[in-house]
């Protein structure tokens, strides 16, 4: 006898809990986290593990051309379009056990739930596993799901090289995963995606779930600055054309940007190359990526502007030169009011504590937006800590979210008595 979908139906918290745990044993990182980057050895083999766990409850897993993973669990009407589930299995070089995995295992942890009840849905749901969501490896973030929503030429995404010169197209075939799919073909009658927030404020107010209605707007700036290689020693201080000193004084601007947009906006370097890298030697060149957010299209459009005016200024008072290229960009998303009042309403009627949260990091929800109605559920995360191997949640938290997932899922998916 299948439950009506007004009962309060549950996930299974326990083993949703052990897949994430299985998941991590792949690509373990040196702290207790993950090494699992995308179009790796690891990456592949846990591909593997997730279609193995998939075609085990009976859905059939397609692939496209970018390696993206399509689980389907049929629905019963032949017409009607599929609710996706997605998230990515791709992690940080030093990530944790559950960014992007926890998106992946609740969806397919959400059919498992639907087969063990007898739920069966008028639309198909689908648990997608999008690959490069990180960008770690290859810059852009979320580059299958850009494709897939027609920002990115598949020509481009596959020229991606990593900081070893390999090209994306090339490590993806050579792991295994070119599909045979054209990418973005699939249409969606929903888009979901279940997430740990990446920050501190869920846990801080003591939220179960975070109900995502906005995601922030993004730049990345490549900054290459070329100075001239010298001896720290011997050149005159006067003398020097200091690519770092450029550098230093672009983050200390860069932080006088971001603060002078306050509140709803950040900015911040992650990620330096110095060359030569010697200890006397002042760098010839140096590059770095400056990355920017904020939810409002206003200043996301101002802070770029003023950022790359400012270094034009910096660097051309010391005589280094500067060029930038923007490798990575989005617009601020508002996500699907219908979807959002779901999620909020699941949680409700579940007895969820929860509120309104704008998504300070960028996702693959944020590319599903543009062909598809879409929107997110955030679980916490212990000091709000991720892209870190001692990124934490509860299991409890995890089952909370899911739970959620299913309900709002399932509201989709329309149930078929």
């Amino acid at each position: 006898m299948v439950a009506a979908p007004g009962e309060n139906l549950r996930v299974n918290g326990d083993r949703l809990w052990d897949m994430l745990m299985e998941m991590a044993k792949i690509g373990p990182g040196i702290a207790g986290g993950n090494n699992r980057q995308t179009l790796t050895d690891a990456d592949g083999e846990g591909r593997h593990l997730f279609k193995t766990w998939c075609e085990a409850e009976g859905m059939t897993v397609g692939v496209d051309k970018m390696g993206t993973m399509f689980a389907t669990r049929p629905g019963t009407d032949p017409d009607a379009l599929p609710v996706y589930i997605g998230s990515h299995l791709d992690t940080q070089p030093t990530g944790g056990k559950f960014d992007g995995v926890l998106g992946v295992l609740g969806g397919l942890e959400v059919v498992r739930t639907m087969n063990d009840l007898g739920i069966r849905t008028k639309h198909p749901v689908v648990v997608t596993n999008w690959t490069n969501e990180e960008g770690a490896r290859f810059a852009p973030a979320m580059l299958a799901s850009g494709v897939f929503a027609g920002v990115h030429s598949i020509d481009y995404a596959y020229a991606r090289k990593d900081p070893e010169g390999k090209a994306f197209g090339d490590e993806l075939k050579r792991i295994g995963w070119v599909g045979d799919e054209e990418v973005g073909t699939r249409k969606m009658h929903a888009y979901f995606e279940y997430h740990i927030e990446q920050g501190p404020i869920l846990e801080a107010e003591d939220k179960q779930i975070g109900v995502v209605t906005h995601c922030q707007g993004l730049w990345w700036l490549e900054f290459t600055l070329t100075g001239r290689e010298a001896h720290t020693g011997s050149t005159p201080m006067n003398m020097r054309v200091n690519a770092g000193l450029a550098m230093s004084r672009i983050f200390e601007m860069v932080q006088e940007v971001a603060m002078s947009e306050q509140p709803g906006a950040v900015g911040g370097v992650g990620q330096v190359f110095f060359s030569p890298n010697s200890r006397n030697v002042l760098p010839g060149k140096v590059v770095f990526t400056v990355d920017i957010r904020t939810p409002s299209q206003e200043k996301l459009d101002r802070m770029r502007a003023r950022i790359e005016t400012r270094a034009a200024e910096i660097c051309e008072k010391l005589g280094v030169g500067c060029s930038v290229e923007a490798v990575g960009h989005f617009d601020p998303v508002t996500f699907d009011p219908v979807l959002v009042g779901r999620v909020r309403e699941a949680a409700e009627k579940l007895g969820y504590s929860h509120r309104d949260i704008i998504s300070g990091a960028g996702h693959d929800a944020c590319w599903a937006a543009k062909v598809a109605p879409a929107t997110m559920i955030f679980c916490p995360c212990v000091g709000g800590l991720s892209h870190n191997e001692a990124e934490d949640i509860s299991k409890e938290w995890a089952a909370a979210g899911a739970d959620v997932l299913f309900h709002a899922v399932l509201e989709t998916a329309e149930i078929v008595e």
